[in-house]
């Protein structure tokens, strides 16, 4: 049996990281600001959500952050964190994805995955203005046969290497980290940028190395001392080693093109990531919504900016209220880290029994009988961008007042899955 969540701990923020807020204030905030409003709702904080993109700039220490778009999916949020200094081009997660936002006047984008759109490839091959904006990636000579197979037109396609980041012990029989590109040394980077190079049509630019066992996996686990001991000396030696390897690549690769950039990293890992020469630009997203999975590192703590709210609906007994639904899962292997978790009031947990469900949820503590029918429980999701596929709008919050309501993707039409 999942044991139940525990509440989101509060710690002391690092120097120059956002201030933190009252709770009980927060939550009187959000209450008023959405009382026109029927729940289930999903609202971002703009004060919260600033002083986020502040502490991502800061720790990016001059070095440009790439807006990881999945991590928002909100064109009118993309537009303002890119209106700021110190952001700079959008990692996109699918290609109809980015033609779209291509389309609606965003610049440089960096599709950070392998597409099989064949129908997308067309469509960025036949337009000279897409061609120039959207980068693709590519870890597999297949892929640039599916590319020339699906052409539209005889536009140049820019395209993106991918490192593979991850950690390889024991000669290989342990690996730590995410299964991504085949290419691990400087010499398979190398073989497939000279491929590129030589067949007409395309052009390598750039260079991707996402490091998500230690931008996306805490170092400071709340309760778990010794578990959170081992994280940390798995990445002191994933940093050492990656860092060297990164810069082994970059070395090889402006040997065989012109790279425009370097990317790395991601929300958990800014500071170690941009600290290298070879990189030249660092992706994050997360930073900004801070979902509920980024609680637990040492380096950096942000405000929780994302957040949806469930209306109690029944009172069972006594320490007891149930809300409608929210049993809104995050990607990822399955356990209780991947739900949402109860946020305001403090002091509510899951029935271990029940955990959040598809069309009630039953929480418990005594902030369950302070609570009406009616009233509503604020919620973090695990994950930043995957709330914004249950709701269709976002509403902005500054002060005690929405002023603006916004479209997700989903709320747009798009789902892009």
């Amino acid at each position: 049996m999942a044991k139940p969540l525990a509440p989101a701990r509060t710690a002391q923020p690092a120097a120059g990281a956002p201030a933190q807020v009252s709770p009980g204030a927060d939550r009187a905030r959000y209450d008023r600001a959405t009382a026109h409003l029927e729940a289930p709702l999903a609202i971002v904080d703009l004060a919260a959500f600033d002083a986020n993109a502040d502490d991502l700039v800061r720790r990016a220490a001059g070095k440009p952050i790439r807006v990881a778009s999945k991590s928002v999916r909100c064109r009118a949020l993309l537009e303002r964190v890119l209106a700021r200094d110190g952001f700079a081009g959008i990692m996109s997660f699918t290609l109809e994805e980015s033609l779209w936002l291509a389309q609606a006047g965003f610049e440089d984008i960096l599709l950070a995955y392998p597409s099989a759109d064949r129908a997308g490839y067309a469509e960025l091959t036949a337009d000279a203005a897409l061609a120039n904006t959207v980068t693709v990636l590519v870890d597999d000579p297949a892929q640039l046969d599916l590319i020339d197979r699906a052409r539209g037109g005889g536009e140049e396609v820019r395209v993106c290497l991918e490192l593979d980041t991850s950690l390889q012990l024991l000669g290989g029989r342990v690996r730590v980290g995410a299964r991504r590109s085949p290419l691990r040394t400087p010499e398979d980077l190398a073989a497939l940028a000279e491929l590129v190079q030589r067949r007409p049509g395309f052009r390598v630019v750039g260079l991707m190395a996402y490091e998500g066992h230690i931008a996306g996996v805490g170092d400071s686990l709340a309760g778990r001392p010794l578990r959170s001991r081992m994280v940390r000396l798995m990445q002191a030696r994933a940093r050492t080693e990656l860092s060297g390897r990164r810069a082994a690549v970059v070395r090889r690769l402006r040997q065989v093109a012109d790279l425009e950039f370097v990317n790395g990293g991601g929300t958990g890992s800014v500071e170690s990531t941009v600290a290298e020469r070879a990189v030249t630009e660092v992706a994050a997203g997360s930073g900004l919504y801070v979902p509920r999975l980024f609680d637990n590192y040492r380096s950096f703590q942000g405000r929780p900016a994302a957040l949806f709210a469930q209306p109690v609906v029944r009172r069972p007994g006594v320490g007891v209220v149930t809300v409608l639904g929210g049993g809104y899962p995050a990607s990822g292997a399955a356990g209780a880290d991947r739900s949402p978790v109860p946020y305001l009031p403090t002091g509510l947990r899951y029935d271990p029994m029940e955990g959040a469900g598809e069309v009630q949820t039953p929480l418990l503590g005594s902030a369950a009988d302070d609570l009406l029918i009616g009233d509503r429980v604020w919620f973090r999701h695990a994950k930043a961008g995957e709330l914004c596929e249950r709701f269709a709008e976002l509403h902005l919050v500054e002060g005690d007042r929405v002023v603006r309501s916004a479209p997700t993707y989903r709320g747009e039409g798009k789902t892009f899955l």
